[in-house]
């Protein structure tokens, strides 16, 4: 295990299994020295862990819980990454993390949601982890998840 794992395992968490793909498409491609992953739903063992929209008050998935939700898309995002780099540890720089938002019309809270995603990278990674990021208010997402995350990061050769 390298120092990215060690710090993952340090927050109780590892890199899991690369979630399957839900269409036609691969979870990470390398393009010379960049890496782009595909968007990553909140996927635990094969599920997604939760649906429906993001917003305030009963019938919603809490910002709180979609923060969450982010980060465990953040750490699927790992694991594509590791599944065509090998070691985490040649991640030199994350460069781009967009995040999606299946929000509430009234929400406006999606930089808060995405900041899960943020804030995993930057403690997996540390200085390297610091990036350009949007965050996006979508009306729907693949399977009705609450959050998608995406991430492109600059490798060493």
């Amino acid at each position: 295990m390298g120092a990215v794992e060690d710090r993952l395992a340090e927050l109780g968490l590892s890199v899991p299994e690369v979630a399957a793909p839900v269409a036609v498409y691969v979870p990470a491609v390398v393009d010379g020295s960049r890496v782009f992953t595909s968007g990553q739903l909140p996927m635990v063992s094969g599920q997604l862990a939760e649906t429906g929209k993001v917003g305030e008050g009963d019938g919603f998935v809490s910002p709180e819980r979609a923060k969450e939700l982010a980060q465990i898309c953040a750490l699927n995002a790992i694991a594509a990454v590791k599944s065509v780099v090998g070691d985490l540890d040649r991640v030199e720089r994350v460069v781009k993390v967009v995040g999606f938002v299946a929000s509430d019309p009234s929400f406006t809270g999606q930089p808060g949601v995405v900041n899960g995603a943020s804030e995993l990278l930057g403690a997996a990674f540390g200085d390297a982890g610091v990036h350009a990021r949007s965050a996006v208010g979508v009306s729907v997402l693949p399977l009705d998840a609450p959050v998608e995350v995406e991430i492109i990061v600059h490798v060493a050769d």
